[in-house]
């Protein structure tokens, strides 16, 4: 799914596809809040190789304008998207209940609607980092963040902790398993949720497979670790 690429009904089945392979996030067990580290980036550490940042996205004139921002991985191509718009366009279609309908599923999760797609094609993965945005309100990041997994079924070994950057940022994370009722496999998913002046901001990695997403874990990471609140 891209900003710029016509209409959300000619996307359907597209977004039929994509949301099975490439899925979403949603609530089981969870455990506490940890400390500052992650096992993502134990992972990361374990693959031995930090990601090259390719450029900050989030101030004005970037690919995506964000209540935050924060380097992507070297290769990774962002691009913005205008969820409202496209709902809009999407309920207004001749088969607006159906067409809309896959584009809420798609373009909204819980609390929170998608704002930037940075795409690991590129970069020889399979797989994207999206950005997703809320408006202010009295909902903790916490909240937030289980609000965004429980709009999504079929998850597994949900697991919370806290972070907190090097440059001051805190909010909470979150791990798990995701299985495709489609494919009947599962696979390893993360997100991340941060409060801004703006309202909510989560980052979620996804991937084709387990072994896709592993390997986008220091692009990842390199984002978490260069977020910053606008």
């Amino acid at each position: 799914m891209q900003v710029r690429v016509g209409s959300v009904r000619g996307r359907v089945i597209q977004v039929v596809i994509l949301a099975a392979v490439l899925g979403g996030c949603a609530p089981s067990a969870e455990g506490g809040a940890g400390a500052s580290g992650s096992p993502s980036a134990e992972r990361a550490g374990d693959k031995g190789a930090a990601a090259a940042s390719g450029g900050t996205i989030g101030a004005s004139g970037s690919a995506c304008e964000l209540p935050v921002s924060f380097d992507i991985a070297k290769g990774w191509k962002a691009k913005g998207i205008d969820a409202e718009k496209e709902l809009s366009g999407a309920s207004k279609g001749s088969d607006g209940d159906v067409t809309g309908g896959f584009a809420d599923a798609f373009l909204r999760q819980g609390p929170v609607t998608t704002a930037c797609e940075i795409d690991a094609k590129p970069a020889g993965k399979i797989g994207f980092l999206r950005v997703w945005t809320g408006k202010p309100g009295d909902a903790d990041t916490r909240t937030v963040l289980r609000q965004f997994v429980a709009a999504e079924d079929n998850t597994s070994k949900v697991k919370y902790r806290s972070f907190r950057t090097a440059t001051g940022v805190s909010g909470v994370e979150v791990e798990y398993l995701y299985t495709s009722k489609l494919l009947e496999e599962s696979k390893k998913e993360s997100a991340l949720a941060v409060s801004t002046p703006d309202g909510p901001v989560v980052l979620h990695l996804g991937g084709l497979d387990t072994e896709e997403h592993t390997a986008m874990l220091p692009a990842y990471e390199l984002a978490k670790r260069t977020l910053r609140i606008r």
